[in-house]
C-alpha cells in the first residue's frame, strides 16, 4: 500500500508529538509500534528541567553550566544554551495547551530539586524540575496527543518501520510493516522525522519499555549514517533490583536516601554537597562500590531507597506512582520499608547525530542529509554529553522535538517530493520472507537473552578491556546466529514473534556500536567508566565518536568529530568535582 503526506513522524513519544504540534497547515503522519499514548515518554516520572525561578532564584545560564559539567564536558555547549534558553518557553508552551502541572500556593507552576541541578554555578541544589506529582512524561504525552488530534494529524498505530528510503541525497519515504495484516507500506514524504527512542532492551536489567529496542539508530546506521557517542550509556542508580522498573530521581529530590546493608546513609561519604542528588553516574558507581565493600544488602547486588521519614502524606501526594511500583513488584510498603533498588540501564545519550534544528548530519563536517530529522533520545545534538542530568530528557524532547517541527514546516514549503528510489520496497520484502522461510533452527528469544546477559556482564558500570572484547566477540557469534532465526508462528497477522525477531536485529546493531566506541575510548567519562583507564583524558578524548557500518560483517568505522565550545571561561572543561 502507498501513502503520500507533508511529514512523516516515526514515533508517538513526545519529540514526535511535539514536533506534530508545530504543523497545524501541513499533512502529517504519525507511525507508531504502540498506541501513541503507551509511548515510552509517558514512563517519564520526575519533571521536566526549567530556569523558571518560580521556588527561588535561578537562571538559564546556572542550567547550561550544570548541563555541560553534568554531561561531563562531552556536551556541545551551544546545544546546551539552546536546550536551557528554550526550556522556559517550551515549558509554557505546554502549560498553555493543558498540561496539569502542579502548583504553588499563588498558582504558579511548581519546582523541586533533582540530581545535578544547582545554583550559582555549583553552589548547591536549586528547586528546577517542574512536573506533575512522578507522573510528568505521562501527563506530557497525554497533552500532547490531544493537540495532535485537534491538528487531524493522522496515526497510524501498530506500523513497524523496517527502512528509511533516500534518493538522489535525499530522504523520501519510509517502509512500514501493519502488524495487524502483515503487509508492507510505504510512506513517501518531503521530510521524514525518526523519534523512536532508545535501546535499553540490550540490557537484562532496564527501566525502558519492551518497545525500545534501537529502531531508528539500527534503521540509520544501516543506511550509511554514523550513529554517535553509542558508549556513552546512562544506568540509573535507582531501579527496582532485579526487575529494573524505576523509581524516580523525584523521591530523592524529596528527600529520600539510600541506605547500605549496614544501614548507613553513605552518599555522605562519597558527594558531601550534593549527596543522594549527584549526577546519576557517579550515584551508580557509589552504589556498585558499596557492593564491591561487602556492604550491600544481606551481601547482595542491591540496597536501599528509604523515603520512610518523608510521611505518607507526602509520599501519597507526591510520590505515588514510584512507591505503587514498589508495593506491586517487590510487595514492599515504602510507608513501613526499605525499598530495594539496583542500577539499570535507563537512557542513551548517543544516537543519530543531529544539528540544532534537529537536522540529520552524515559526517564530521556536518553535512545534512535533506529532509531527514531526527529528535529525542534517538538522537544526538549532544546536549547530554557523556552524562544526562535527571529531567533533561523531557527538556531535550519538547525543545528538540519543537525545532525539528518548525525547521520542517519551513523545508516543506521550500521543497517538492522527492521521487520514491526504483523497488524501493525490495529490501524490506527480502528481510521479511527470509525470516519467514528460514529453517536455521536458531531463537531469537534465545539470542536476545545471551545479548542482554552479555550487555550486563561487561558494557555496564564499569568496564574494562578484557570483558569488552569478550562482548564484542560474543555480539559477533550472536549476529551469525541472527541469520539463522527461525520463526514457529508463520501467520501474518498481529505475528509478535516476527516482530521480535525483527528487533533484535535492531538490538544487536546498537550494541555492536555501543561496543567498539567503547573499546577504543581509552579514558573514563561520565557514564563511561573504565577500570583500566580511570582518569578522564581531554587531550586526546574531548571528542565525539561516529560510528559507521562496515561494509563487512561486524567491521564498524570509528569517525571522530570535535566537541563544539563556547568563548565563556565558566563552560571550560575541568575537573568534575562535587
Amino acid at each position: 500500500m502507498y501513502q503520500k503526506f507533508d511529514v512523516v513522524i516515526v514515533g508517538s513519544g513526545g519529540a514526535g508529538l511535539m514536533a506534530a504540534m508545530q504543523l497545524p497547515n501541513a499533512s502529517v503522519a504519525v507511525l507508531t509500534k504502540v498506541y501513541p499514548t503507551r509511548s515510552h515518554t509517558g514512563a517519564a516520572q520526575g519533571g521536566v528541567a526549567a530556569a523558571l525561578g518560580n521556588q527561588e532564584e535561578d537562571h538559564w545560564k546556572w542550567h547550561m553550566y550544570d548541563t555541560v559539567k553534568g554531561g561531563d564536558y562531552l556536551v556541545d555547549q551551544p546545544a546546551a544554551e539552546i536546550l536551557t534558553r528554550e526550556a522556559i518557553d517550551a515549558v509554557y508552551e505546554l502549560e498553555h495547551r493543558g498540561l496539569p502541572f502542579n502548583r504553588t500556593d499563588d498558582g504558579r507552576i511548581d519546582q523541586r530539586r533533582f540530581g545535578g541541578h544547582t545554583r550559582n554555578f555549583g553552589e548547591g541544589p536549586v528547586r528546577r524540575s517542574c512536573y506533575a506529582a512522578d507522573r510528568t512524561g505521562h501527563m506530557i504525552l497525554q497533552t500532547m496527543y490531544q493537540s495532535a488530534i485537534k491538528n487531524e494529524v493522522r496515526f497510524f498505530n501498530e506500523f513497524l518501520v523496517l527502512d528509511l528510503l533516500i534518493n538522489d541525497g535525499q530522504a523520501c519515504g519510509v517502509v512500514a510493516l501493519e502488524i495487524k495484516t502483515g503487509e508492507i507500506h510505504t510512506f513517501h514524504a518531503k521530510t521524514i522525522l525518526f523519534a523512536t527512542g532508545g535501546y535499553g532492551r540490550a540490557w537484562r536489567v532496564t527501566s525502558n519499555a519492551f518497545a525500545c529496542m534501537g529502531d531508528g539508530m539500527s534503521i540509520a546506521y544501516r543506511r550509511g549514517i554514523p550513529l554517535q557517542d553509542m558508549e556513552m550509556y546512562q544506568f540509573h542508580p535507582t531501579g527496582i533490583y532485579k526487575v529494573g522498573v524505576l523509581l524516580s530521581e523525584a523521591a530523592r529530590g524529596e528527600g529520600a536516601k539510600l541506605l547500605n546493608g549496614k544501614g548507613e546513609y553513605f552518599m555522605e561519604r562519597y558527594m558531601p554537597v550534593l549527596k543522594d542528588l549527584a549526577p546519576r553516574d557517579i550515584v551508580s558507581r557509589c552504589i556498585v562500590q558499596e557492593i564491591k565493600d561487602g556492604n550491600g544488602v544481606d551481601g547482595k547486588d542491591y540496597v536501599y531507597l528509604d523515603v520512610r521519614h518523608l510521611g505518607a502524606k507526602t509520599i501519597a501526594e507526591k510520590l505515588p506512582d514510584i512507591t505503587d511500583f514498589a508495593r506491586n513488584y517487590l510487595g514492599v510498603e515504602p510507608i513501613t520499608e526499605p525499598v530495594p533498588i539496583q542500577p539499570t540501564a535507563h537512557y542513551a545519550m548517543g544516537g543519530i547525530p543531529t544539528d540544532v534544528d534537529a537536522r540529520v548530519v552524515i559526517d564530521s563536517q556536518w553535512t545534512p542529509l535533506p529532509g531527514f530529522y531526527a529528535a529525542g533520545e534517538v538522537a544526538c545534538v549532544s546536549v547530554h554529553g557523556a552524562n544526562r542530568l535527571g529531567t533533561n530528557s523531557l527538556v531535550d524532547l519538547i525543545v528538540f522535538g519543537r525545532r525539528a517541527g518548525k525547521h520542517m514546516a519551513k523545508f516543506i514549503q521550500e521543497n517538492d517530493f522527492v521521487p520514491l528510489p526504483e523497488n524501493h520496497e525490495e529490501y524490506s520484502r527480502e528481510y521479511i520472507d527470509h525470516l519467514y522461510s528460514s529453517t536455521g533452527g536458531e531463537s531469537a528469544a534465545h539470542i536476545r537473552s545471551e545479548l542482554q546477559n552479555e550487555m550486563i556482564d561487561n558494557v555496564f558500570v564499569e568496564r574494562q578491556d578484557a570483558g569488552l572484547r569478550h562482548a564484542l566477540d560474543q555480539i559477533a557469534g550472536l549476529q551469525e546466529a541472527y541469520k539463522n532465526v527461525q520463526l514457529q508462528d508463520k501467520g501474518k497477522r498481529f505475528n509478535t514473534e516476527l516482530m521480535e525477531a525483527v528487533e533484535l536485529g535492531f538490538l544487536l546493531d546498537c550494541a555492536e556500536a555501543t561496543i567498539h566506541g567503547a573499546l577504543a575510548r581509552t579514558e573514563s567519562r561520565g557514564a563511561h567508566f573504565r577500570l583500566d583507564y580511570q582518569k578522564r583524558d581531554d587531550v586526546n578524548w574531548l571528542k565525539h565518536t561516529l560510528a559507521y557500518r562496515g561494509t563487512k560483517a561486524h567491521d564498524v568505522r570509528l569517525d571522530y568529530k570535535d566537541v563544539i565550545l563556547v568563548d565563556d571561561p565558566i563552560f571550560k572543561p575541568k575537573e568534575r568535582k562535587y
